[in-house]
Parts: structure tokens; sequence; C-alpha cells
């Protein structure tokens, strides 16, 4: 097995002392090396420094091995089939791990060669079960093209019948890896990272040749680790595990969810695996369940927005819909509504998946959809238990927007959201699933929609000049959409820089842009009369209604984001009230 102790000499020293690289090469290579991870070879190959031969020839002094050329690999798909079956491997497991392995007979030793030679975790693996059978492995190494041929032979020489490896053994080989201290401190790590930079997702992604680690940073996708293709089995496996998911289970798409206790923190941890051409895509989600809510000016709500939501929040009764693609913050305000609703005098029961934010005084219930919990069924057993306000997590269907509507109109305040992409756009959401026009026009009181951007970081943001944001506020003005009124005050329009408190991106968190509508006497004629989304929006103008672009245009007018970040998150105004198909963002909503 190859020897990777801490006192074998550094392929950059190796290749230093023959005179192949120099010393500028070397620092040119470790640069790109912590930009785009992988090993020191492959980035000074990259840069021109050295051929793959040099770097096959300076790894066989290092390691001890011996270099093999493309002449001496095995061309017969049987010798890859018949080593398989000795070492009990099958081409898939192989091929992930991009390693070959062949003999010429059922008593001779068995050669090896894998792109990843260096990775302790598949050496041990290899050579723990040609020990336990009693054979002899020997590691070569090779170049690119001749692993490629080796690796289309085995293809060949043999197919899975269902995936790499089979049975029980591999079950327990797969949970022996995710229990390992290596992998579980890798874990560990990368939950330790998301906590740190309040990522709503992770995403493990594996490659041909790595796997790579991102994290969905205010909104925003960033990579941070690249590791060698041949360790995500145990990362993947160990993800799995924590997550409830059946660890051996590789050729369909699974869903797990589970509550685990990190760093003192308890976090609902929801986790999509989707099977693809090199392993499974992971994708976790963390919905942390402890931290103070920010109040609604913290939210971003404020002048007339901020009005109009508290005085639909004082109605006895009436339905509530806070709207927008998933993670677009909505979870945040209704539990943030909820708090201020929360006096000790109203009994408050809420229906979620999952249950977000425990809060003190309010029942809150998680559906079970496995066996058939449903919001529909749950919100009928929350109306048998005398409530005051009802939250409901999201209206999915019309038997649960029907529900909703009927206790509304016999008394309750009901609280719950919608996967629409504008708040006017909901009415016509509501009677495509099954509401009745003149349900929605008396049930429902008032709908709110919003997006989240980041806010510029206040340490290194900087002044600019604006000549589009201030074009585009008195188009707004003279469409009806802002008023003289709103631009008091001397504009601010800013900029990202990039400093160290901020990673270099220029922004530092996230603020939600709103646009509220009450459903006051004139927008309940336009329902019933079945009016389109533009003539309801004509209609909500006269009440002072605001649209997400015009809340963002004045929010980067006051230097809390920028104009480029408001386009990114809303497109244009027309485009933010007509799109009809949420954005695929995280569901964590958090601002």
């Amino acid at each position: 097995m190859v020897n990777t102790s801490m006192g074998m000499k550094r392929i950059g020293d190796i290749l230093l002392e023959a005179g192949q690289i120099k010393d500028a090469d070397l620092a040119q290579a470790l640069r790109l090396q912590t930009e785009i991870g992988g090993l020191l070879g492959q980035a000074l190959i990259r840069i021109g420094a050295i051929s793959e031969e040099d770097l096959l020839d300076a790894l066989a002094g290092q390691l001890g091995l011996t270099v093999i050329a493309a002449e001496d690999i095995s061309d017969n798909a049987d010798d890859y089939l018949r080593a398989m079956n000795r070492l009990g491997l099958a081409p898939n497991w192989l091929q992930a791990r991009q390693c070959a392995v062949w003999c010429g007979d059922d008593t001779g030793p068995i050669s090896m060669i894998a792109h990843h030679i260096l990775d302790q975790e598949l050496g041990e693996r290899l050579h723990g079960l040609a020990v336990s059978k009693s054979l002899v492995l020997n590691e070569y190494l090779a170049g690119g093209q001749t692993l490629e041929m080796a690796l289309s032979l085995i293809s060949e020489g043999g197919t899975d019948e269902n995936d790499p490896e089979f049975g029980d053994d591999e079950t327990q080989r797969l949970r022996e890896l995710a229990e390992g201290a290596p992998v579980i401190d890798f874990v560990n790590r990368v939950f330790s990272m998301a906590l740190k930079e309040n990522a709503s997702d992770i995403h493990i992604e594996p490659f041909e040749h790595k796997f790579q680690v991102r994290y969905r940073i205010d909104g925003v996708l960033r990579t941070r680790q690249s590791e060698p293709r041949s360790r995500f089995d145990a990362v993947a496996s160990r993800v799995k595990l924590l997550s409830g998911m059946d660890i051996s289970e590789r050729r369909l798409p699974q869903d797990g969810r589970q509550t685990i206790r990190f760093a003192g923190q308890d976090i609902d941890l929801r986790v999509s695996s989707l099977p693809g051409s090199w392993g499974e895509s992971l994708v976790l989600r963390l919905l942390r369940k402890e931290g103070k809510l920010p109040d609604l000016e913290g939210l971003g709500l404020d002048g007339r927005a901020k009005s109009v939501l508290q005085e639909l929040l004082s109605f006895p009764n009436g339905v509530i819909l806070v709207t927008g693609p998933t993670g677009s913050g909505k979870s945040t305000t209704l539990y943030r509504s909820l708090l201020g609703l929360n006096d000790g005098v109203h009994k408050i029961i809420t229906i979620e998946d999952p249950v977000e934010y425990d809060m003190d005084g309010i029942i809150q219930i998680q559906t079970k959809a496995n066996i058939g919990y449903t919001f529909a069924r749950g919100l009928r057993a929350i109306l048998r238990q005398d409530p005051d306000i009802i939250m409901v997590g999201e209206i999915r269907d019309g038997e649960t927007a029907t529900i909703a509507a009927q206790a509304a109109l016999t008394g309750h305040l009901v609280l719950s959201t919608l996967h629409t992409n504008s708040a006017l756009a909901a009415v016509a959401r509501l009677v495509d699933i099954g509401l009745e026009p003149y349900m929605v026009a008396s049930a429902v009181r008032g709908l709110a929609a919003q997006r989240l951007v980041r806010r510029l970081c206040p340490d290194c943001s900087v002044p600019t000049q604006n000549p589009e944001g201030e074009t585009r506020i008195w188009n707004m003005v003279e469409k009806g959409g802002l008023n003289e009124g709103q631009l008091t005050g001397k504009a601010n329009w800013r900029e990202p820089k990039g400093c160290e408190n901020c990673s270099d991106t220029g922004y530092l968190g996230r603020i939600a842009l709103f646009e509220v509508a009450k459903i006051d006497e004139a927008l309940s004629d336009a329902i019933l009369q079945k009016a389109s989304l533009s003539q309801l929006q004509t209609v909500a103008r006269k009440q002072g209604f605001m649209t997400l672009m015009e809340d963002g245009v004045l929010k980067a007018r006051k230097g809390v984001t920028s104009m480029a970040e408001v386009i990114r998150v809303c497109g244009s105004d027309q485009g933010a009230q007509n799109l009809e198909t949420p954005e695929p963002q995280s569901e964590t909503e958090s601002v």
C-alpha cells in the first residue's frame, strides 16, 4: 500500500530539487490550488510548468512505485472481470473511484491503477480485500489516457445488477464509512462553516474527479471546499445516516429529515438526494429552531406597507396571505406577526411543515403526510379547539383553501402563505385551486408579497452615481407607483466593494422587499368582476399600493442595498408582477 506518512517528501520539493520547476512556478501553482482545489501536481500541469510524464516520474520516486505504460496494461476485458470477481468488486464501484484492476489468471497477482493513488481510504479498502482473500495486489502509476483505457475495459467486463457491490456487506461497509472518525470530523466541519456563515443550504455535489461543497449564503451559492471523488461515498453515507435515509439506496431519489443538536443549536435538517452521473447530489436545508426574530422594521417593512400590515393583523377575522417564491422569507414574516399577536388573550394554533421556530404560548402542530395528517385534516381539527388565530404553513390545494376561507368567515383570523410572484397574483391562484371569486372577495382581508435582497456591507460599500436608478424612480412617479413625498432626503446610492467582513462579496445579511394590498371595497368588487391582474393593480394603486420593484428602488436610494441587487431579484417592475412560476430557491426562509 502507498505510504502516505508525514515524513514523505513533498512533490513540490522533489520537482524543485530536480530542477524541473522554479520557486515562481511553485508559488503560482499553490495560488491556483487554493482557488480551485485539487492536487498540487495537477495545478503545476495546468500552468504548464511540468508535463504529466514529469509528474508521474516524480510521484514514482516519492511513493516508491513503478510507472506503467499503456502497452503494459491488459487490453482484454475478461482480465478486468476476473480481477473484479476475485476482489468482490463491481464495475460502477471502481469507475466511480477512477480505479482499475486486472489480472491474467486466477492465481497470479492483481494489478491496480487509480487516479487518486494517494487516497488512503481507497488503498486501505482494496488492500484490505486482497489480504482477506489472500491475494497479491500490486499498485502502479499510470497516465490519464492509460487509466481511461482501463476504465473503458472495466465497463466491457461486466455490469452491475443493482449498484456498486451488493447486499448486506455493502450496507455494512457504508455504515462503517459513515461512522469513521475522519468523515464525522469532515461533516462536522461542513456544519460548522454553514452555521458560522449563516448558510441556509449546503450542496454536496460529486463530479468525475472530485466533489465540491457549496453553501447558499444570503441567497447566493458559494463554493468553499473541493475534495477527491473517492471520499464522497463516506460523506454521502454520513449525511444520509444523520437524516434517516437508506444509505444503501443510490439508484432512486430520497428525502430525509431529522432534528439534530449541533454547536448548542437545535437544527431541523432536511436532506434531498438525487442520483447523477457521478453519484448522488445532496442538498441539506438547515432550519434553525432558535434565535431572535427581527421586528417588522428589521424585516424590511416600513412606511405604508408596515402600517397596512399592522392594520390587517388587528382585524378579528379574515385571511391574510404572504406570497412569494420558496426562500423569500414568508415564514419569518408570519412568525414575527404571530409574536406580535401573542398577548395571552388569544388562542393561537399553527399547523406547519415543519415547525421552524418554537414559540411559547402558541400551540404548534407538525403535519405528517405519511399517515395522512395533511394541512387540510389538521386545519379541521384545529377548528374544534376554539382558536382565535390560526396559522397554516402553506395553502397547497383547494381543500385547504376552502377550509381556511370558511374559518375566516366564521370569525377566525387565518394567516398563511401561497406560492405566487406578486401579492395580487394570489387572487388568480386561489381561484385556480378551487375557490370561487365571491369566497376570495369576502374571506381574504389582505395580501402581501416579498423578496429577499442582500444588504450592502456597512464596512465597505461605496457611494456611486446612479442615473439609471434616478430614471427608474421618476418613471415610477409618473406611473403613480411612487409619489414625490416618498423621495425626501438626499439620495444615497451605493454599490458593493468587498472586504474581509463580508468575505469580499460586498454584501452582509438580507432584507425583504414588500408589497402589501388591503382588500378594500374597491378591490373586492374587482375580484367579483373577475378583473385581470393589471386591472387589480390599477385599483390597488388608488389606495397607495407599491410594487416590490418600487420598494426595492427606494431601499437602493437609501443605500440599504444596490440597484444591481434589486434588479437581480426583481428582474423588472413588469416581470416581478407577471411571472407565474416561483424561483427555485431554498425553502429556508430567514432574513
